[in-house]
């Protein structure tokens, strides 16, 4: 019984894949051709898992970017459609500005980060990609960007605080 809970859980995943390409090693008797891809997982139930993965034939590496990913999954904070705050996450020269939108807006963001949106189940959202726009390093940005995202309730659990206390609405 726990297994085939497991394995519908599995087939209801949304595979997108961000970005394939051919990298080639310089050897002593030319150039060894292999491929690498980064691909998003996400059950559009908040949670998503990015992975990377290289082989020589492009099937094989989106397979292993699938399986890591699938393994990295982690939950991300939605409210309303939208992310709770505004935040600005930094990976290498890459920034991503994430910000909350309002319903009705739609995912108004990059390729590149639009699939991390649409596979977290994200409706609603403005996101920006300012310097570099590698895709591997604008992956990590929204993604960290997202793993710091908190809400109301995650901050007064932190701090031991009633969300009345944290937002001075406090009645006297």
């Amino acid at each position: 019984m726990n297994y085939e809970q497991h394995h519908t859980e599995e087939d209801k995943l949304i595979e997108k894949i961000v970005e394939t390409k051919r990298v080639a090693k310089v050897v002593k008797g030319g150039r060894n051709f292999s491929f690498s891809a980064i691909v998003v997982v996400g059950d559009k139930q908040g949670n998503i898992g990015i992975g990377s993965g290289k082989a020589n034939e492009i099937v094989d590496a989106i397979r292993k970017a699938k399986e890591k990913a699938t393994k990295s999954m982690f939950k991300v904070p939605i409210i309303k459609g939208t992310v709770p705050h505004e935040i600005v996450a930094r990976y290498g020269a890459s920034r991503v500005m994430i910000k909350p939108a309002s319903p009705g807006t739609g995912v108004i963001a990059g390729g590149t980060t639009r699939a991390i949106f649409e596979a977290a189940g994200i409706e609603n959202i403005l996101c920006k990609s300012l310097g570099s726009n590698t895709p591997t390093n604008v992956v990590k940005a929204t993604v960290l960007g997202l793993k710091s995202m908190r809400t109301l309730s995650d901050i007064s659990r932190l701090r031991n605080k009633t969300i009345a206390q944290i937002t001075g609405r406090e009645e006297k």
